[in-house]
């Protein structure tokens, strides 16, 4: 983008009230903070490989849904 139509723009942004200038602003900050969602896919994607070499590789057990649960429940003091 070129610096006129960057000026252009914002200049046309600082024409608008106080509260979409804000949206704006918040949505161009989230623009350059947030990851795009193909890499975040790509992280999720890396995550699951890797747990799933645990299983296979037997690094890791895993423990249903039902042990879970009720340790959480001993463990909070928690009853049903």
């Amino acid at each position: 983008m070129s610096t006129d139509v960057a000026d252009e723009i914002l200049g046309s942004a600082m024409k608008q009230p106080d509260a979409d200038r804000a949206r704006i602003a918040e949505a161009l900050i989230a623009s350059l903070d947030a990851p795009t969602d193909q890499e975040v896919d790509r992280a999720w994607q890396i995550e699951m490989d890797k747990r799933l070499r645990e299983i296979d590789s037997g690094a890791v057990k895993c423990v249903p849904w039902e042990e879970v649960r009720d340790r959480l429940y001993r463990n909070a003091n928690v009853h049903r």
